[in-house]
């Protein structure tokens, strides 16, 4: 792996989650602003890193995933941030890696023979992660958990949604952009690995607030390490 160059796009939706990284990425090359998007770009270990902040949801997230793909030519999507837990087997500042993630507000039921959350050419509503990258990832940290992720534009902050979710899917972890960031890797046929750390868990959006500093700070090195490794 390390001797494969990699042009790696790396999106993030909060600036709060950049800024723990952003002095560990060597010199900056040069800024570039496509479609109101501002992506930097870093030389770390002889590869070209591209850096978006995406914003909050999945439209922006698939946005800027496309733009680094398309513009940047970027083959390795790396995606890191926080999330949310679903259960507690997956405890506040827990960073995890993501191998499935199911958009469970997308429903195509009332049309479709088809459970809710499954796209079309998909044959289930989890939508797997399956590349060497992850491969890579998951032998270099075998302590770390791989989970699913639900995926949609909302902050769930219900315990009740939270266990549903858990009980349909397997899912253990939740977030507003893994869905359109990997639908877009899925496309165009580049790898992805997303890295989570989890700010909040049964205390909501009281307990992120308190803790999404933190949970930053969980998976700085992982995410680090993993880009030194290419």
């Amino acid at each position: 792996m390390k001797n494969c160059k990699k042009t790696i796009g790396m999106v993030v939706a909060m600036e709060k989650e950049i800024l723990p990284l952003i002095n560990e990425l060597g010199s900056q090359v040069e800024c570039f602003d496509v479609c109101g998007f501002t992506i930097k770009q870093f030389k770390k270990n002889g590869n070209d890193v591209y850096l978006i902040n995406s914003g909050i949801g999945e439209i922006s997230s698939s946005s800027a995933t496309a733009i680094l793909i398309s513009v940047f030519k970027c083959n390795l999507i790396i995606n890191f941030g926080v999330c949310g837990a679903l259960t507690k087997n997956t405890g506040v500042l827990e960073t995890v890696f993501v191998n499935g993630v199911v958009h469970y507000d997308f429903d195509l039921s009332p049309i479709d023979d088809v459970k809710v959350g499954q796209y079309p050419n998909y044959d289930s509503a989890i939508i797997k992660v399956e590349n060497e990258v992850l491969t890579f990832a998951m032998k270099a940290y075998p302590y770390l958990k791989t989970v699913i992720c639900a995926s949609a534009d909302k902050f769930l902050d219900d315990a009740s949604i939270k266990q549903n979710l858990n009980n349909l899917y397997g899912a253990e972890i939740c977030d507003m952009e893994s869905a359109g960031i990997l639908l877009v890797c899925n496309k165009a046929n580049v790898p992805v690995l997303m890295i989570k750390a989890v700010s909040d868990g049964e205390g909501g959006a009281e307990e992120y607030n308190k803790m999404v500093k933190n949970a930053v700070e969980a998976y700085k090195a992982v995410t680090l390490k993993i880009i030194e490794a290419f």
